[in-house]
Order: structure tokens, then C-alpha cells, then sequence
């Protein structure tokens, strides 16, 4: 199970075959200067041998994607994630936090649901879900920091620390996305799903004794279970990477870059709060 932004999206998605005529276009033979049959015979010798010594159009000139619009439009959707969360905390009072962070959470999930099935990216509908996502998770900030002095910092840092770590890994091929790799996350993940919907039901009826966290998210067994989605994320961030890859060496269209840069701060977003929580379990059992 990869990323529905990038599963959903079929210049990310790994190919099952490929056209035996979809190499790369080979200009014309010349013979003894004379171009072979079937080419076009308006271009002397001259000008051929010119079109061979040009230097080879880069992927900016041809519109494909590259890494560096990538990390451009990520790093954008994640200034606007934080400008937005910073905003949210600073300028909105007590009183009005709560709803606020609820409709930021209900707006950036449709929005995230409309993005991730999108045939073609909207940077208006990306960005609209930037804000939306950084009103909640400054809401949810600022709770978190008034019960956890400094916890929001760690879990910055401990997120950041992750993406790094899974970038390294993934670039030195120490981990590779096979589809043994793949068939273990989907379970995983199917697995973590399911249990969080269980956990949130037990919480809405008030069974199994109350928690900030619900029944099954609280003391030791909270603990594994937070180690065990951070774990998730990070599978899913390399994923990702391999996901972007792909596209990159397929030639995807450059404006596909805002499809990768959604995909990979919702995973990132997703790793903070896992984060988040997981310090919390800790803080609260010193």
C-alpha cells in the first residue's frame, strides 16, 4: 500500500509493462553523408551533424519533473503549513481554539480526499489545504504545549530528524521498496486503521475506562502503539521517495511536482502528530 496521492496518480504508479516502441527517438542515419531512407532529406549533412553536437535539452526545458520542483513546492506547502499553524496560535483566543482547529481538521480532510483523487493538481486546492491543515495542527499545538512544556519543539525535531534519516536510507539504497516491502505496509496499515477505529468507538461509548487518548492509545500499550505508527510513517515516507523517483524517471509532467510536494507533507503532518501524541504518552507517565 503506497500513498493515495501517489497510488491515485498514475505517473507515480510503478508500470506493469512498457511499449517495446517507447524508447528514445534516434535521429536519422547517415550514410557516407546522405541521409538513410525514411528521413526527411531538407536537412543537409552540415546541419544534422550540428543537430547531434547540441547539448542535451534538460528536464526544465522539456516541462518534465525534476527534484528541485519538488523540494520547491514542498518546501512552500510547508511554509504554509506553519504560517498558518503559527497564525492559528498566536492571534486566535481560547474561547474560539476548539472550533477553530475542528473545521481546520474537517476542511483538510475533504480537501486532502479532493487533492488525493484529482486527475490533474490544483496548486489553489493544495495550498487551501496547507492553511486548512496549519489551523489544526495549531490548535492542537498549542493544547499539547499548554499540558507539555517544550513538546512541540521535540516533536518538530523528532519529525524532522525522521525525514532525514528515511531520505538518507532510501538515497543510500540500504532500504528499497520491493513488493514484498509494499505487501508488508498495506497489512500494516490496514491493521493500524482498524484498531484506531476501534479505539475512537471504545472512546465515544465509554468503554474501557476514559483517556486523552482513548482505552487503547493510553500507558505502555500507548507507547507501542505510538512507536509502531511512527514506524508506518517513516515505511511511508520511503515509499513516497520511491514514488517521486518514478516520476522523475518516467518523465512526468513538471506540474506534477505540486501532486508530490501534497503527498509528502501529508505523511509528514501525519508522522508529527503520531509524534506528537507519543511524546505526550511519555511526558504524562513521568
Amino acid at each position: 500500500m503506497s500513498n493515495p496521492v501517489f497510488n491515485n496518480t498514475a505517473v507515480f504508479r510503478d508500470p506493469r509493462s512498457r511499449g517495446r516502441g517507447q524508447g528514445s527517438q534516434r535521429g536519422p542515419v547517415l550514410q557516407g553523408g546522405v541521409p538513410t531512407a525514411g528521413y526527411d532529406t531538407r536537412y543537409d549533412p552540415a546541419t544534422l551533424e550540428g543537430m547531434y553536437n547540441a547539448p542535451t535539452a534538460t528536464t526544465a526545458q522539456t516541462g518534465r519533473l525534476t527534484y528541485d520542483d519538488v523540494i520547491v513546492k514542498a518546501g512552500g506547502l510547508l511554509a504554509v503549513v506553519v504560517v498558518a499553524a503559527a497564525a492559528t496560535w498566536a492571534l486566535v483566543p481560547q474561547t474560539l481554539l476548539f472550533p477553530v482547529m475542528i473545521v481546520g481538521a474537517l476542511v483538510g480532510f475533504v480537501l486532502g480526499l479532493v487533492n488525493s483523487f484529482k486527475t490533474n493538481p490544483s496548486p489553489a486546492l493544495i495550498l487551501a489545504y496547507g492553511v486548512a491543515e496549519g489551523a489544526f495542527i495549531g490548535g492542537i499545538s498549542e493544547i499539547y504545549s499548554g499540558l507539555y512544556q517544550g513538546i512541540v519543539l521535540q516533536a518538530v525535531l523528532a519529525t524532522m530528524a525522521t525525514f532525514v534519516a528515511c531520505l538518507v536510507l532510501f538515497r543510500s539504497g540500504k532500504v528499497r521498496v520491493t513488493p514484498k516491502f509494499t505487501r508488508w505496509l498495506m497489512v500494516a496499515m490496514v491493521g493500524y486503521l482498524v484498531f484506531s477505529l476501534v479505539n475512537v468507538l471504545l472512546m465515544v461509548f465509554n468503554v474501557g475506562g476514559e483517556g486523552m487518548f482513548g482505552p487503547l492509545r493510553g500507558g505502555f500499550l500507548g507507547v507501542l502503539v505510538g512507536l509502531f505508527a511512527v514506524g508506518l510513517a517513516a515505511a511511508m515516507l520511503i515509499v513516497d521517495f520511491d514514488s517521486i523517483k518514478r516520476g522523475v524517471e518516467q518523465g512526468a509532467p513538471a506540474k506534477f511536482a505540486w501532486t508530490a510536494a501534497f503527498g509528502l507533507v501529508v505523511t509528514l503532518i501525519w508522522m508529527y502528530l503520531e509524534f506528537l501524541r507519543l511524546l505526550a504518552i511519555l511526558r504524562g507517565s513521568d
